[in-house]
């Protein structure tokens, strides 16, 4: 059975030593969803928000989130990301927003946390710009789709 690689043969909680591990390129790819009224998702949509662009917002704010990953989780690895793609996408039909992240890096650690940040915060940043008109949005189903490179090579969901 694998073991949590966050703790020492003492039990104790460290930083894992990735410096023997070869440089490769790591991807990983999320999703995550806002479900919100039919009325809110059609503010968003035309553009109305006093605050502005929410999904504009929501963008820069994952990417930027996606850059302190390391700040946050306290046993991350700072990594110098070299891609961060943020896809909003409405989905009237579910009246939700889905939030796809990819991240990328050449490093000796994946970017799984980096992406599943990004997503987390843009769904949050949704939720906070809109919260005055639908305190009832729902955010569901943080997930990672795929993550590539490195000693366990490619995984999809």
């Amino acid at each position: 059975m694998p073991q949590l690689t966050h703790f020492n043969a003492s039990g104790e909680a460290h930083m894992v030593d990735v410096g023997d591990k070869p440089v490769t390129q790591r991807t990983a790819v999320t999703e995550g969803y806002i479900e919100m009224r039919p009325e809110t998702l059609q503010l968003i949509l035309a553009g109305g928000h006093k605050k502005g662009d929410v999904l504009a917002i929501a963008r820069i704010a994952g990417i930027m989130a996606s850059k302190k990953t390391a700040e946050l989780i306290p046993l991350c690895h700072p990594l110098p990301l070299t891609h961060v793609e943020i896809n909003l996408t409405p989905e009237p039909n579910h009246n939700r927003i889905r939030c796809q992240t990819v991240v990328k890096t050449n490093g000796q650690t994946g970017v799984e946390m980096e992406a599943l940040n990004a997503t987390q915060i843009a769904l949050l940043t949704i939720y906070d710009m809109c919260k005055a008109v639908d305190r009832g949005m729902v955010i569901q189903s943080v997930q990672l789709l795929a993550k590539d490179g490195g000693k366990s090579g490619h995984w999809t969901r």
